[in-house]
């Protein structure tokens, strides 16, 4: 067994991983950004080393931030999580021809699946059922014109590294194709750092089941039964369960093998998810996802199977010690996504500080988080703070003990989904279990969700932040990129400021990033009407230009948000007499983009 792991990655997951590493008497090394300085990782570690600046390219993707930090701790291991770096094949080898251990499948195996042009050819030639499209990247938006018109509209184009929805668009027509294949292949690049893209037939009303894998080095796979992640908004999970309730047990038995044999062809070791859509009682094969999943807590409730021990064991050259025989499912579990999030503005990301922050308990109940009350969420990152998961003997249960925790869950200071949840433990389809992957987008009533939010968090973000006076003081030191915190108690002290002893306030106003790096006030011209960022986040393009004339609802620039592309549109007409940012530059929820008069 290891005897220190770095877990390259933040947030909730982070912990989980640390907690596993801890039960096996492992010890753990985090990394952090600047914006991740007081995260619960990093409390979480045994040690913490910086790696870089907020933006994510300049640290958790940087591959030799990480090795090197992981060089400093003395690690012998390195555990990715989900997200940032845990499907990047490139970075799986460097962990390979270095002297870490890296915690996942091989290098090779996730370019064959990672990639999933790769991944349809091979699951074809394992006899596993795959969407009709392309099994290579579509060069141009004629490869995607291509797969229309054998198959007709709609169809999906897909970046080859993609998931969760990112860099997937749907087109329903030829007019649409164009743009949607270079916004697929731009999301494939900021996301995944690979802009190619392939071309399927986008099925209508599809379930979307996945089947947990685990395999060893010594040619041992194992399922664990599948999951259920078919309510989604915008192709982003957001309730997922354990077992399905949409599968008979035929269906269920031929999905599970088709999984296995498709990741044993595939000559694939430790953790993995193979994605399916099932429609009319077939299922296709999506994609496998080459590393551990946000839901696989639902799998891990029902089957009493730790996945992410498993993983560092399997990593560390033990064999599995069970076989499929003795997986069984033993009752019902649900995993619902905290996100920082305002279901009644589309779910728009939320910044702020857990003014409360009380999570439920009792029989049942498993909290995966990584915050604390007087944390500040920032928008840098994944919208999502926490996971809440629920298991009962059987899915009724699992209903009525949901309803409960969620009203027990009490978060202030910024808005969250938990209202939108409570709304769907009301909600006739989902009840019935009968929920398909386009319901959020297309059949749920949006005045619904509007009036779950005035019913159950009228005052989610009027916090007080004055009730308590500061008694600890914890300054961060940094040595040589290491993180050391020194602890100072006094009574009657003032407050400081977050960022510690002898940080500089904020000053107020909008600000912009100049070229040469540094902060600059900005400066409005004219008495115009300006156009505001709601939320904050790097602004991916601008599309208009001094003297430009826009009509009301013309998208004026695209700012991504906690890995989400959001329009910013012009609410009137104008001209546009200032532009105030650049693609690339970061802005703060408030900031002014543009001036139009």
């Amino acid at each position: 067994m290891f005897s220190k792991v770095l877990v390259a990655n933040r947030g909730e997951i982070a912990v989980r991983v640390m907690r596993a590493c801890e039960e096996l008497g492992v010890r753990t090394v985090a990394v952090y950004s600047e914006a991740d300085k007081h995260g619960g990782h990093v409390r979480y570690a045994d040690e913490a080393y910086n790696i870089g600046p907020a933006r994510a390219a300049d640290s958790y993707l940087d591959h030799e931030s990480v090795i090197e930090a992981a060089r400093k701790a003395g690690a012998d291991a390195i555990h990715p999580g989900y997200g940032f770096l845990a499907e990047n094949a490139a970075f799986a080898r460097k962990v390979e021809d270095s002297e870490f251990k890296w915690i996942g499948p091989s290098a090779d195996a996730m370019e064959r699946l990672g990639e999933k042009t790769k991944a349809r050819a091979l699951m074809q030639d394992a006899d596993v059922p795959v969407v009709p499209g392309t099994t290579e990247p579509a060069e141009s938006a004629a490869d995607v014109k291509a797969v229309a018109d054998d198959y007709g509209y709609p169809v999906a184009i897909k970046a080859e590294g993609g998931g969760g929805g990112r860099g997937l668009k749907v087109v329903h027509s030829e007019a649409e194709v164009e743009d949607q294949f270079e916004t697929a292949q731009r999301e494939g690049e900021a996301y995944f750092d690979n802009a190619s893209v392939y071309v399927e037939k986008y099925l209508e009303a599809p379930r979307h089941i996945e089947v947990q894998i685990l395999a060893d080095e010594h040619g041992n796979v194992r399922h664990l039964g599948e999951r259920d992640c078919s309510l989604q908004r915008r192709h982003q999970k957001v309730i997922e369960e354990a077992p399905s309730p949409a599968l008979d047990d035929d269906l269920r038995e031929r999905i599970g093998e088709a999984a296995r044999r498709g990741v044993r062809a595939a000559d694939y070791t430790n953790a993995g998810t193979v994605e399916f859509l099932v429609e009319d009682g077939e299922f296709y094969f999506m994609e496998v996802n080459t590393r551990i999943q946000v839901e696989h807590t639902v799998t891990e409730e029902v089957t009493g199977l730790d996945v992410v021990k498993w993983q560092i064991r399997v990593a560390a050259g033990e064999e599995l010690d069970f076989s499929q025989e003795d997986v069984e499912i033993d009752g019902h579990s649900m995993e619902f996504r905290i996100n920082a999030e305002a279901p009644e503005k589309d779910f728009a990301p939320a910044t702020g500080t857990l003014t409360t922050y009380d999570p439920p308990g009792g029989i049942g109940i498993r909290m995966d988080d990584a915050v604390r009350q007087g944390d500040e969420i920032g928008g840098d990152y994944d919208s999502m703070i926490a996971k809440l998961i629920v298991t009962g003997s059987d899915r009724t249960e699992v209903l009525a003990r949901a309803e409960r925790a969620l009203a027990e869950f009490d978060i202030e200071g910024l808005r969250t989904v938990i209202p939108f949840h409570r709304l769907m433990l009301t909600d006739e389809e989902f009840r019935a279990g009968t929920h398909t992957t386009k319901y959020l987008d297309e059949v749920l009533d949006r005045d619904r969700i509007e009036a779950a939010v005035e019913r159950w968090a009228p005052d989610a973000v009027n916090g007080d932040d004055d009730e308590e006076d500061v008694t600890e003081r914890t300054f961060t030191v940094e040595v040589n990129g290491k993180r050391f915190e020194v602890s100072l108690e006094e009574r009657g002290a003032p407050a400081i400021p977050l960022g510690g002893a002898g940080a500089a306030s904020k000053p107020s106003g909008p600000r912009k990033r100049r070229d040469d790096g540094d902060d600059d006030q900005q400066v409005i011209e004219g008495d115009g009407e300006s156009v505001t960022a709601e939320m904050q986040g790097t602004i991916l393009s601008v599309d208009v230009e001094e003297g430009d004339e826009v009509e009301p609802g013309d998208t004026v620039c695209v700012l991504e948000a906690m890995k989400m592309e959001n329009d910013v549109v012009a609410e009137r007409g104008g001209t546009v007499t200032q532009v105030l940012v650049g693609e690339g530059d970061s802005v703060d929820m408030g900031d002014v983009l543009l001036v139009l008069e």
